[in-house]
C-alpha cells in the first residue's frame, strides 16, 4: 500500500513539472508566417562585413517598418546547394575547367554532416544527374556523365535547345520548395536560353517563392557563336544581362569567368560569401489574406555598406 501511494505521489508530481514546463516554453500558432531575408553586407571595397549587430539592419515590408524577431550569422548553418550546370555545345570547351574546379569547390564547401547538394544539367532536355547528397563520392561520380549531347543526340530535329529557365523553374519546384533554411542555386552558363517553354521572369518567380537565391556565374566561350547555330543565324553570347537579372532579382550575385578571374577564384569568392551571410526574420504586421508579392528592404545603419538582400517575397495564403 505505501508502494501504492509512493507511486501516485511521485507520478502526480511528473504530471505538474509537465504542465508547468509547458506553461513557461512560448507557444507558436501555426499560422504564424516566419519571413526569412538573407542578406550578405559589403563595403565601398567589395570587402564582406561580418560583424554587424543586428540592431544596425532595418526591414520593410511595401514601406512599412517590421520588427525582426530573429538574427543570426550565417558562418556555421546548414546549407542546400543546387549546381546547375549548362551542357548545350556553346559550352563544350569550358566544360572541362568547371567540372574541375567544381570538385575542389566540392571539397571547401561541402561539410557532411550539414550540407547537401545536388546536381543539375540542361541543354536541349533537363536532368537530374545528382539528387541531394552529403556523400562527396556521389557528387564527383556524378560530375563526371556531366557532359555536352552525344553525335545521336544532337541528330534528333528537335535537338535544338538550352533549357536555362525551365531547369531553374524544375529545381526550384520540385528540390527546393521542400527545403527549409539557406538554399541557393548556382548557375553555371553564357546566359544564353534557346527552347525554355519558361519565361526569365516565370524562373525568378519560382526561385523567390522557394525562398532560393541564385548564383549566376558567366562562362562562355566567344568562339562557339561564331558560326550558324541550326539554322538560326549567328547568335552572339547576349546572356550576360540575363544571368545577372536572375542572381540581382532574386538576393544572389553575379560573377564573371575572365582573364583577370579564373572559376577557381570565383568560386572562392562565392565559398567566402555563401559563410558570411545574414540570416533575419521576422512576422509581418500584415495578415496574408491572398497570395502575392510583397516588396522588401533591407538596410542598415551604417554609411558606406551595401547589402545584397532580394527585394521581395512571395506571401502564401
Amino acid at each position: 500500500m505505501r508502494g501504492n501511494l509512493f507511486s501516485r505521489s511521485v507520478a502526480t508530481s511528473l504530471c505538474c513539472c509537465v504542465w508547468l514546463c509547458a506553461q513557461e516554453e512560448p507557444t507558436f500558432s501555426t499560422d504564424v508566417k516566419v519571413v526569412n531575408v538573407l542578406a550578405t553586407v559589403r563595403n565601398k571595397k567589395g570587402q564582406i562585413i561580418r560583424d554587424l549587430p543586428q540592431e544596425d539592419f532595418a526591414i520593410t515590408e511595401n514601406g512599412r517598418p517590421q520588427k525582426i524577431r530573429y538574427f543570426a550569422r550565417e558562418s556555421d548553418l546548414p546549407l542546400t546547394l543546387g549546381m546547375m550546370v549548362d551542357t548545350s555545345m556553346s559550352q563544350r570547351r569550358v566544360l572541362d575547367a568547371e567540372r574541375g574546379a567544381s570538385f575542389r569547390f566540392f571539397d571547401q564547401v561541402l561539410r557532411a554532416d550539414k550540407d547537401r547538394i545536388f546536381i543539375m544539367q540542361f541543354d536541349m532536355s533537363v536532368q537530374l544527374r545528382q539528387e541531394l547528397t552529403s556523400s562527396r563520392r556521389k557528387l564527383d561520380d556524378a560530375l563526371i556523365y556531366v557532359d555536352t549531347p552525344t553525335n545521336r543526340q544532337l541528330q534528333i530535329p528537335t535537338s535544338a535547345g538550352t533549357l536555362l529557365y525551365d531547369a531553374i523553374v524544375q529545381a526550384s519546384k520540385e528540390i527546393m520548395k521542400n527545403q527549409r533554411g539557406r538554399k541557393a542555386l548556382i548557375v553555371l552558363s553564357d546566359g544564353v536560353d534557346i527552347g525554355s517553354e519558361s519565361t526569365i521572369a516565370e524562373a525568378i518567380d519560382a526561385a523567390v517563392k522557394s525562398d532560393t537565391i541564385i548564383y549566376s556565374i558567366l562562362f562562355s566561350d566567344p568562339g562557339a557563336y561564331s558560326i550558324p547555330l541550326f539554322g538560326r543565324g549567328v547568335l552572339g553570347p547576349d546572356g550576360k544581362g540575363h544571368l545577372m537579372h536572375l542572381a540581382q532579382e532574386t538576393g544572389g550575385g553575379f560573377f564573371e569567368v575572365s582573364k583577370k578571374q579564373s572559376i577557381e577564384q570565383v568560386y572562392e569568392v562565392l565559398q567566402e560569401e555563401l559563410r558570411s551571410q545574414y540570416s533575419l526574420g521576422y512576422v509581418s504586421d500584415e495578415p496574408v489574406r491572398i497570395s502575392e508579392f510583397r516588396k522588401l528592404q533591407l538596410t542598415v545603419k551604417t554609411k558606406g555598406l551595401v547589402v545584397q538582400a532580394r527585394d521581395k517575397y512571395w506571401a502564401q495564403r
